[in-house]
């Protein structure tokens, strides 16, 4: 009986730390990237970006040359923005214009991420380009890794853009949990739900799915979810060999170019 009561106490101490710490694991913030010339981006300006809540976002932008479209970069988990350097290089080499934007608690910007707080800085990214350059929302491609994918689906049920790129997204984070942690009840306690499944068909853009058929951290078969359920045009870039964070090992920035041109007015 001694050992029956033991396992119950130590199953409610485990799921009772899980989630008071979910929001530690599910964001795993990182520090302040160098200036954008230390990775090589001489002509990527750092900017500023105001939420309506008073949260100044770090974001480095890159105008363009020429008649291109404009790309949102809302990054993944764990990462500065420097760390994504090396991925918008890829399409400011093709004189694309490039937003990339860092969450709050990232890349040293203050605050505290939350599902709601990332909503709010994607709006506030969209506003500062639409306040403060000549792109309109028909010139912009949301491009939303993996975390970064909750935002940009969001996003795009309330606005039509060029196009929406989710590369390696989840359907929500209620099902990554039940995966890693199957003998809680994860679907009622996980605060910060990104239910992309619920939203996915309700964008108003042209969709490109990107992911890996060897991702071990957010199976494939949530990127086939996602994609079977979408509505509007729509491709998919399945590699099988890929894995959740070399995904440009296989050089995506073409698949993104060509379906954005494609769909692109």
């Amino acid at each position: 009986m001694i050992y029956i009561f033991s396992a119950i106490i130590l199953y409610f101490f485990l799921g009772l730390s899980l989630y008071l710490l979910q929001r530690k694991i599910i964001f795993n913030t990182s520090g302040r990237p160098q200036d954008p010339s230390h990775y090589g981006l001489e002509s990527v300006k750092k900017i500023k970006i105001l939420t309506n809540d008073g949260i100044s976002l770090l974001s480095w932008y890159f105008k363009g040359k020429g008649k291109t479209p404009l790309l949102v970069y809302f990054h993944g988990n764990s990462f500065d923005i420097g760390e994504r350097a090396y991925r918008i290089k890829r399409y400011i080499d093709q004189n694309w214009a490039v937003l990339l934007v860092a969450w709050r608690g990232y890349s040293g910007n203050k605050g505290n991420p939350t599902e709601k707080n990332l909503y709010i800085d994607g709006e506030a990214a969209i506003k500062w380009i639409i306040e403060n350059t000549n792109y309109q929302f028909k010139d912009l491609v949301i491009y939303g890794e993996s975390l970064g994918s909750g935002i940009a689906v969001e996003l795009g049920k309330k606005y039509e853009f060029a196009s929406i790129v989710l590369e390696a997204p989840f359907t929500s984070v209620a099902d990554i949990a039940r995966q890693r942690y199957r003998i809680f009840p994860t679907k009622f306690l996980v605060k910060d739900k990104f239910n992309n499944l619920e939203k996915i068909n309700k964008l108003k853009s042209p969709l490109l799915i990107i992911s890996g058929k060897k991702d071990e951290i957010v199976p494939h078969i949530h990127s086939q979810k996602l994609f079977n359920e979408a509505k509007v045009v729509k491709e998919s870039v399945f590699i099988d060999e890929a894995m959740h964070n070399n995904l440009y090992d296989f050089g995506i920035e073409k698949h993104v170019i060509s379906f954005t041109l494609k769909v692109w007015k």
